[in-house]
């Protein structure tokens, strides 16, 4: 499992170090007006953020599945907008117990570098997430096997802790399915957002002509015309 409070940790104190120096440096700008040097690392953060977590762009939503979702299609709804992560009126709940399962194909391959899954302030929020890839149509008796990462996830209704990706085994994703497999005790799950962060690039189809070649002509298959030639006799 992936320590979640290492990694936050490490980002807060490298931005509130970079904020610092920022403000150090550009101190003398605030004395010759308001409107010189903001230098606010926490200003330009979310529209960063925002376009790192970019890839609900790239989902193919017409052929995205959530299996076990109290009301079908709702699992689509919570791949959103950075901007709209907290919003309360799109959300999925399971259905006959706490597992939800998302088979996400993407229009062309992902380099998945992290994700964010936020729910209620509650125990219906989810409490461990198995990641696999490349495995279209899975079902819950596929969720047997290996996962590629497993995180075990802290309450997090205000979507702000990523769960880095080991992005050696996520480097060309053209499928991602998450098996959120336990909650913290209810007896169904809530999720509002889940934030996917990474690269994409562009599928490209190859067409491929086929020739076929004869080894031998078959003359029944060629018809000749017979071409009699006209011999003018001079008597």
């Amino acid at each position: 499992m992936t320590c979640v409070w290492c990694y936050a940790f490490s980002r807060r104190f490298v931005r509130a170090k970079a904020a610092f120096l920022h403000s150090t440096m550009s101190g003398h700008g605030h004395g010759h007006g308001q409107g010189h040097g903001c230098g606010c690392e926490a200003e330009h953060e979310p529209a960063e953020r925002g376009l790192e977590y970019g890839l609900y762009r790239r989902i193919d939503l017409e052929k995205l599945q959530c299996l076990n979702e109290s009301r079908d299609g709702d699992g689509k709804l919570v791949f959103k907008p950075w901007d709209q992560r907290n919003e309360r009126d799109k959300y999925v709940d399971s259905d006959a117990d706490e597992e939800l399962l998302f088979n996400i194909p993407f229009t062309g391959s992902v380099k998945l570098k992290g994700i964010i899954i936020s729910g209620e302030n509650d125990d219906s929020h989810p409490a461990e997430v198995r990641l696999y890839k490349n495995i279209p149509q899975m079902s819950f008796d596929d969720t047997g096997r290996e996962p590629e990462q497993a995180f075990r996830l802290n309450r997090d209704p205000v979507a702000e802790l990523e769960y880095p990706t080991k992005i050696a085994r996520f480097s060309n994703v053209q499928h991602l399915s998450i098996h959120i497999s336990k909650n913290f005790g209810a007896e169904s799950t809530r999720v509002y957002y889940i934030g996917l962060r990474g690269e994409y690039s562009e599928a490209y189809r190859h067409e491929v002509t086929i020739c076929n070649y004869e080894a031998s002509a078959n003359p029944a298959d060629h018809k000749v015309e017979s071409i009699i030639p006209q011999t003018n006799f001079i008597s």
